[in-house]
């Protein structure tokens, strides 16, 4: 009992486990679905600069959450849902970015413009496979207590890393391939820079590093604050009546 306590989530304080398999297995899975669908909607505050085809979006904010508050396992598999469902034509990636490659643009969340497609087709496909991982290190680390203690930081710029790691990786290997965007121009011609390391990092790592700091913050403060609610509740609530209490109540 006392391992279940030290590994326990945000998810479960909030929605324990009540030892009936098929319950059990269908609050998961309805757990996996919400986080993929609160990934798809935080993948609609997207912003496209100029000089890549990699948006700033929403979705970092979402993946460190999700894991943060799932655990490793479910965490990975909400990531992975989330992937799938782009896989098979849910629309559910960031907005595309043929219309708006070379220009500015702005969208949030509605009306709804989210693509779809395989990950190796994408740009930012490489991102997609690191959500998975990030929310898996994430939920790794929040099962041992790192969502509710100071180092709740590092935690989430861990997982940040691991994120881009593929992500960048993915973006090099399109450029120096000439892999042809949907616009009809190799990738290396839509992103700025002298290389291919140079355009990957330019296109793929710097853009967005403000904007993860900030969104690794936000994240860093829900999952600690949303933890101080869950003890507040279970401060307020009353003790169980103990078995002896019980007994003199029927006696009465």
């Amino acid at each position: 009992m006392q391992g279940l306590a030290h590994r326990s989530t945000l998810a479960e304080a909030l929605w324990p486990r009540i030892g009936v398999w098929p319950r059990d297995a269908l609050r998961d899975v309805l757990l996996i679905a919400g986080f993929a669908g609160f990934v798809a909607v935080c993948a609609q505050i997207a912003v496209r600069l100029p000089w890549t085809t990699v948006p700033i979006t929403g979705q970092t904010f979402a993946v460190l959450v999700a894991g943060g508050s799932l655990g490793v396992w479910r965490g990975a598999s909400a990531l992975s849902a989330y992937m799938l469902m782009g896989m098979v034509g849910i629309p559910v990636f960031a907005p595309g970015s043929g219309a708006t490659v070379g220009a500015w643009d702005i969208h949030f969340i509605l009306p709804w413009r989210g693509s779809h497609g395989l990950p190796w087709e994408l740009s930012s496909g490489g991102y997609i496979v690191g959500f998975i991982f990030a929310a898996a290190l994430v939920g790794y680390l929040a099962e041992r207590h790192w969502d509710r203690k100071p180092w709740v930081h590092l935690g989430m710029f861990l997982g940040n890393v691991v994120l881009y790691i593929p992500g960048i990786l993915w973006l090099a290997y399109l450029i120096a391939t000439d892999w042809i965007h949907p616009v009809g121009k190799p990738l290396g011609e839509l992103i700025a820079g002298a290389g291919t390391w140079d355009k990957a990092l330019k296109g793929g790592l710097y853009p967005f590093i403000v904007g993860d700091l900030m969104k690794l913050f936000l994240a860093s403060l829900a999952l600690p604050s949303a933890w101080a609610l869950v003890n507040l509740r279970r401060d307020a609530s009353p003790p169980p009546p103990s078995p002896s209490g019980m007994e003199r109540g029927l006696k009465g």
